[in-house]
């Protein structure tokens, strides 16, 4: 006898759970009967929408909730996780339950434009070194490369001094004094 309580306890809290997945569908149809809240007419739509306003773990929590016949636990989950309100996270639960979605992880964003203002970090040390006799001088960056480089060499070149020690400092950490002495070394 002590055998069967186990799977008799784990039968009725399945039956809880599809009756209380029923309680919720039959208010949700007396509802539209009353003149109510309507949900929006594609459920499929619905299921879709709610389900990419979740995370990953989210998503995969609300699932973990439906399959337990746990409605209301996975209700307030959507409501909590989508801060909209609860008719609109009844009805999106509800919908997620008879349209299952899978995650879709949210579309990367586009890269923003390159902009000479903002430096780009690179996942290398860059060296740039510059000597005039006995005189060496080094700035190392993760945010130099040799683009950037050629442009503050011909800066330099072309006699704007100070715009080549400026765009050297906000490509790496040094001063500006540092800076106008790495400058004056570039002579080639």
């Amino acid at each position: 006898m002590e055998s069967l309580v186990i799977p008799v306890l784990i039968l009725l809290a399945a039956g809880a759970g599809v009756l209380l997945v029923a309680r919720v569908m039959g208010r949700r149809a007396a509802g539209r009967r009353a003149g109510g809240h309507t949900p929006p007419a594609d459920p499929v739509e619905l299921a879709r929408a709610a389900a990419a306003r979740l995370t990953e773990d989210e998503h995969r929590r609300l699932y973990a909730l439906i399959a337990q016949g746990q409605a209301m636990a996975a209700i307030k989950l959507y409501y909590e996780a989508s801060g909209e309100g609860l008719r609109a996270s009844r009805d999106a639960v509800g919908a997620l339950a008879a349209h299952p979605q899978p995650f879709r992880p949210a579309a990367p964003e586009a890269p923003e434009p390159d902009d000479d203002d903002t430096p780009e970090r690179f996942p290398y040390r860059y060296r740039a070194i510059a000597s005039k006799g006995d005189v060496t001088r080094e700035v190392s960056s993760n945010m130099l490369n040799d683009e950037i480089y050629g442009r503050i060499r011909t800066l330099a070149r072309s006699g704007d001094i100070e715009a080549a020690a400026t765009a050297l400092t906000k490509h790496s950490d040094i001063s500006m004094k540092q800076a106008r002495e790495f400058i004056a070394l570039l002579d080639d």
